[in-house]
């Protein structure tokens, strides 16, 4: 199976698994929220990890493995600078690469070291691309956004809306460009199949406020 239709194959089951969840929260209230976050995180691991074109960004985890060279296979932090470190090699730019350009770049700095080196990078944590949830939601915070997500995806993660909640108002804010834009959403709209235009995919950095 190629890589693209893996990583839309398991985007898929991520959404259909939050559309799950959120069914189950309306219908139940807060019924066992930390399995609902660890499944969610459990597949968006999996869909980070099947993107070949995700860029690194600082404070993600990469697993780096060298085959047959254990000195250089670990597991890495990328500093808030968007270095790594490694041994004999100092510090390298990870930050702005995708995983297969930066073992590409560890490749060449270890062919002074060892014969023929092959080197393979998984992302297994993402930091660097976060969405935010404010307000009435049932467990606001910063969330992990992982490709391809959207308005009610990122909703469902956060476990639905309170009591007080009004799902007809909610607004995501975005930087654009050094400006603030204001994005409505009517989630009422869309579960009933209207104006499914507003169900945007998320950007790094955006800020969903539910009144």
């Amino acid at each position: 199976m190629c890589e693209c239709r893996r990583l839309t194959l398991l985007t898929v089951a991520f959404s259909l698994l939050l559309a799950l969840c959120m069914g189950a929260q309306e219908a139940a209230g807060k019924q066992h929220p930390q399995a609902i976050t660890s499944a969610a995180n459990e597949l968006a691991k999996k869909v980070t990890t099947q993107d070949p074109n995700y860029v690194i960004g600082s404070q993600d985890m990469l697993d780096i493995s060298v085959w047959r060279e254990p000195d250089f296979s670990r597991t890495v932090p990328v500093r808030p600078d968007g270095k790594i470190s490694l041994p004999l090699l100092n510090d390298m730019q990870a930050a702005g690469l995708t995983p297969s350009e930066l073992a590409a770049e560890l490749t060449k700095s270890l062919n002074k070291f060892v014969t023929n080196p092959q080197v393979t990078i998984i992302v297994t944590q993402i930091n660097s691309q976060r969405f935010y949830v404010l307000g009435e939601a049932a467990r606001p915070g910063a969330y992990t956004l992982i490709p391809e997500m959207t308005i009610l995806q990122a909703l469902s993660n956060a476990g639905g809306f309170t009591t007080y909640a009004n799902s007809k108002k909610i607004y995501l804010l975005r930087q654009e460009n050094g400006k603030q834009q204001k994005l409505s959403f009517n989630y009422k709209e869309i579960i009933a199949g209207k104006r499914t235009e507003q169900n945007i995919v998320l950007k790094n950095g955006d800020t969903i406020v539910v009144p």
